[in-house]
């Protein structure tokens, strides 16, 4: 029927902005897992490929950032062992090795893209943003759901034209919606999506984060294009009734 929306329950197997860091040295370690939080990214760190590897192997990431001189299992053996469990995670190697050879091994064993120490930070960004695009068929950065724009390069939000003030969070559960646009993200999919594996949250947490962002979604007398599903979840789309 003309007007009615059409749900589709999206459980946890998609986490759109879930990083895995695996890297040793513990100052690059702690600034990458800091600046990626600042930008809207759920962040697991490990500076062990042991345990890097058990993540990547039992949870749900978009992108695993990789470096390759590591204790208990080295990068390289991480990657190749994903690899030969199916696990399609995207891999972004980080690692002061440049040599042609060792990029080209790399990539050979499922590597997505190849970064060698020392980068730009907002280079990685832009490379995280493209794999997340890649993963959901995205060509275009900008995400567009009725009046409403979701700029994923600059990160921002604008509705009718005017541009959203929203916190870090509220832009990353903006995204995961607009993502999925037409079709309901439950409450645990979108807790899982911006907060890392250690967070500890209330229980109605996600809750406030909507309601807050209703209001400013909604300001100025524009129309409801966030919606509740009870009991499933919620669904960012327009509405024609």
């Amino acid at each position: 029927m003309q007007g009615r929306l059409k749900f589709e329950i999206w459980n946890l197997e998609l986490d759109p902005m879930k990083i895995l860091l695996i890297e040793d040295y513990r100052p690059l370690r702690e600034s990458m897992e800091q600046g990626l939080r600042e930008n809207g990214y759920a962040v697991d760190a490990t500076g062990d490929g042991k345990e890097g590897f058990w993540y990547a192997s039992t949870g749900e990431y978009d992108v695993v950032i990789l470096d390759l001189r590591l204790p208990g299992m080295d990068g390289l053996q991480v990657l190749e062992r994903l690899r030969a469990l199916k696990n399609k995670v995207h891999v972004v190697i980080v690692t002061a090795k440049d040599s042609i050879r060792e990029r080209v091994e790399g990539l050979d064993l499922g590597a997505d893209d190849y970064l060698v120490k020392p980068f730009e930070f907002s280079e990685l960004l832009a490379r995280l943003r493209a794999l997340v695009r890649r993963k959901y068929d995205q060509k275009e950065p900008v995400i567009r759901v009725a009046d409403l724009e979701v700029d994923t390069s600059a990160r921002q939000v604008k509705r009718g034209g005017r541009t959203l003030d929203l916190t870090i969070r509220e832009y990353a559960i903006v995204e995961i919606l607009a993502r999925k646009s037409g079709n309901v993200v439950s409450r645990a999919a979108i807790q899982e999506g911006v907060y890392d594996f250690a967070a500890e949250l209330s229980s109605n947490v996600i809750d406030v984060y909507i309601g807050r962002l209703r209001r400013k979604l909604e300001s100025g007398g524009g129309k409801k294009i966030l919606h509740t599903k009870r009991g499933f979840g919620y669904i960012l789309a327009g509405e024609d009734r």
